[in-house]
């Protein structure tokens, strides 16, 4: 990580994917930084995510050895024929209860064509990289492995930031202790204290809000799922599509465990202060009453279901103020309908590390997160729009669309490109352009 040395420092708050992202990334523009978590460890909580092709290629611009880190913990779908998919899309319903639902949606139009369960809607693909996925937990190890033991502190949990004279902030936390840095990036998810301090306690854009969206989430042996499922079904990526829900499997661990992740509508708000609980099985299961046969096998071998309220961050009007910044969860916390809310992260880091990069004294932190969200804001803003839309798709909720299945095909296969297809070195040249 060699690099001419920078005459500031900046500090990361947050020890997650986008603040060791941040935190590599600077560390190979030569700048000196120290990553303050709240926990006692780097810790992640959940199972399988994946990247898009953008997140990949703006994780090779932060570090190159981070592509390579990330191949040996990467499945992608087996089968030849599926290299390329990023998600099969099925209809997940029961005949009978699809064409009710077609009916009732569709009144005076004739229903010519009966859908089965298991019917295939769309096959998406993602450029060459097709489905990657990995187990967060062991994504967050690589990451560990690049960073210099001397630069992370555990149990710093930040209360406060001051501005000192001559631009200098001070950051304040819960055990007493203080410290003095040059700038403040916040990395600290869709909690975000930094978030908070940045926006005012009382902006409406500060709290997260609740999606009308819930998640069960389960892990289950692989061949267990092949032999209830079949090999071609169990072992690949599929999205079962179905009125007010939908359920995605996909392969993690090198093809040793199937990924699980069931949602479903609920009115009103989510009603406990913890956004994890333990859920009964039976309770998952008469929420999915009417449903096919394979959903209904994939759902009985998740044993200990959790269930996951799913929140997501109104617009912030800024992601900056003077040297202090925030970035990932923090700044746009996304619910996860298009796998992108990570691979958001680590395009921030990527972008900002670079312009940091680019500076050579700390009067200019400033300029760099002025161009930071000028860039950044309005993309990212809009994977959080986009992703609550295509859960409206997928899930039958969409008025423009409805139960037309040859016009959900059609927004499926076209929907995601303009995330995944952005040119990063582009990006930065026009981020750099903007600072300059």
């Amino acid at each position: 990580m060699a690099a001419e040395k920078k005459p500031f420092h900046v500090a990361v708050v947050g020890g997650g994917i986008g603040g060791l992202c941040l935190a590599i990334g600077l560390l190979r523009q030569g700048v000196s930084v120290t990553l303050y978590e709240a926990a006692s460890e780097f810790k992640e909580i959940g199972a399988g995510i994946g990247f898009g092709p953008n997140a990949l290629r703006a994780l090779e611009q932060i570090d190159p050895s981070l592509r390579a880190s990330y191949e040996t913990i990467q499945t992608s779908n087996p089968s030849p024929n599926r290299k390329s998919t990023w998600f099969q899309f099925q209809l997940g319903m029961k005949s009978q209860n699809w064409s009710k639902l077609q009916a009732s949606t569709n009144p005076t139009e004739k229903i010519t064509e009966t859908w089965q369960d298991g019917q295939k809607v769309a096959t998406v693909t993602a450029g060459k990289t097709g489905q990657l996925s990995f187990h967060r937990a062991h994504f967050l190890d690589i990451l560990v492995a690049l960073v210099p033991k001397d630069v992370p502190k555990f149990g710093k949990k930040l209360v406060d930031i001051e501005e000192l004279e001559g631009g200098k902030l001070e950051m304040k936390f819960a055990d007493g202790t203080t410290a003095q840095t040059d700038a403040v990036v916040g990395c600290d998810g869709v909690k975000s204290r930094t978030r908070a301090l940045l926006l005012g306690p009382d902006h409406p854009a500060v709290s997260p809000r609740f999606t009308g969206k819930y998640a069960y989430r389960g892990l289950i042996p692989m061949e267990q799922a092949v032999e209830a499922l079949g090999d071609e079904v169990a072992r690949n990526s599929q999205l079962y599509m179905g009125h007010h829900g939908h359920v995605l499997t996909f392969p993690i661990e090198k093809g040793k465990t199937m990924n699980v992740v069931a949602f479903r509508s609920k009115e009103g708000e989510w009603g406990d202060e913890k956004w994890v609980l333990p859920m009964e099985r039976w309770v998952m299961l008469r929420d999915y009453e009417g449903w096919g046969e394979n959903v209904m096998k994939i759902l009985s071998m998740i044993k200990r279901p959790d269930v996951w309220g799913l929140f997501d961050h109104p617009h912030a009007p800024t992601y900056y103020r003077k040297r202090f910044a925030i970035l990932g969860d923090a700044a746009h916390a996304s619910t996860p309908h298009q796998g992108a809310g990570a691979g958001q992260a680590v395009e921030d880091a990527f972008i900002l590390s670079r312009l940091i990069g680019k500076i050579s004294s700390a009067d200019e932190i400033e300029k760099a997160f002025k161009a930071y969200d000028a860039i950044r804001r309005p993309r990212s803003q809009k994977v959080v729009e986009t992703s609550r839309d295509a859960a409206a798709v997928y899930e039958f909720e969409d008025d423009s669309l409805g139960t037309d299945l040859e016009k959900v095909r059609a927004t499926l296969e076209i929907r995601y490109k303009w995330i995944w297809d952005e040119d990063m070195n582009e990006h930065l040249r026009q981020a750099m352009e903007l600072m300059d």
